[in-house]
């Protein structure tokens, strides 16, 4: 499969640049990924597709204010670090901007109390660095770190919780899981009265999921590990709910790879705390998911992939045409999809 079976163009102004100020009013586009047939709604009437017994499953991942800003030691060049992963205790890996002026022993000072030294180099602009800091070092990321909002995105984010879900509880993202920012707390409370039962699973946004694809044969493309949990009460309701034959509609390619990757290492699932680099596109047979809440993706993505991997690349394809020519808004703080 070529990268160029997964473009399409997007006019830039239906890139969405800010939230809109009630996260249910955004517009919800309804697919059957058989038929293919559309339907245009608002998120806030996800409740007409859900039904009694079904299952929602969310991933609970917090973003990390993860973008810090400093300058080298020697020459006061202006540095940027986007903290990806957690290595082992002060070790970080990051992505760094620019990568040409980094070297092994390079130090970075951000502030009085944190610096980091440079102690590998690794390839596509990453870099490991250990942290020197005084005092509780998320609590220095907290207070200097900024939001890491996506290269599309120009407008200055006026309130930072906007681009957290509502229900989001363990710190460790580099990005949103952005199909869930369109829930509310009453949304959510009013789903599980319809009989709903919402559990979670943890995905930690990383490169895994926002790094593009550079090779032309998709299938060549290595996607980087990305580390998740799923805890035993979990893993149980979803096995249940398996063998009652109760839909599970997962919120987002996150929480999809997720269950995904369980599903195919085990068969089922199961409590674990582990990393994947799985990497869904079209040919792959799902194993753990009925149906898909999603947002509209950036063209020749993996998020691309795997939506196509649901439906078909020309059902996603026609269903984006149709979101275009309506004016659906795009990426991160757009409008969403329902994939049933």
């Amino acid at each position: 499969m070529n990268i160029d079976d997964f473009n399409y163009d997007l006019p830039e102004k239906l890139i969405a640049q800010t939230p809109i100020k009630n996260r249910s009013d955004s517009r919800l586009l309804v697919m059957d990924k058989k038929s293919g047939e559309l339907k245009d709604d608002i998120f806030k009437n996800i409740t007409t597709y859900l039904k009694k017994g079904d299952v929602l499953v969310l991933n609970d991942t917090k973003v990390l204010p993860a973008r810090i800003l400093g300058k080298k030691e020697d020459t006061k060049a202006n540095i940027e670090l986007l903290l990806l992963k957690n290595i082992e205790g002060d070790i970080w890996e990051c992505l760094s901007r620019p990568f040409k002026r980094l070297n092994v022993g390079t130090k970075i000072v951000f502030s009085d109390d944190l610096s980091c030294e440079v102690i590998e180099k690794l390839e596509e602009g990453i870099v490991r660095v250990e942290f020197k800091y005084q005092g509780i070092f998320i609590e220095i990321i907290e207070r200097l770190g900024l939001m890491p909002l996506p290269p599309y995105i120009h407008e200055k984010l006026k309130d930072q919780s906007r681009y957290q879900t509502v229900y989001a509880k363990y710190l460790g993202s580099a990005a949103a899981p952005t199909a869930g920012l369109h829930f509310t707390k009453e949304l959510l409370k009013e789903i599980e009265q319809l009989g709903v039962e919402i559990l979670y699973v943890t995905l930690h946004v990383g490169l895994g999921t926002f790094r593009p694809v550079q090779e032309e044969d998709i299938t060549k493309h290595k996607m980087h590990y990305e580390s998740f949990s799923m805890t035993k009460e979990v893993a149980e309701k979803l096995n249940l709910a398996k063998k009652n034959q109760r839909k599970i509609y997962a919120v987002g390619t996150t929480s999809t790879r997720t269950l995904e990757a369980i599903m195919t290492k085990y068969n089922k699932f199961v409590e674990c705390n582990e990393s994947t680099n799985i990497f869904i596109y079209p040919g792959y047979e799902f194993k753990a998911i009925d149906g898909l809440i999603t947002n509209f993706h950036l063209p020749k993505s993996t998020l691309l992939m795997l939506v196509s991997a649901f439906s078909s690349r020309e059902n996603i394809l026609n269903a984006y045409k149709h979101a275009i020519e309506n004016e659906y808004r795009f990426f991160s703080f757009g409008d969403a999809m329902l994939i049933k």
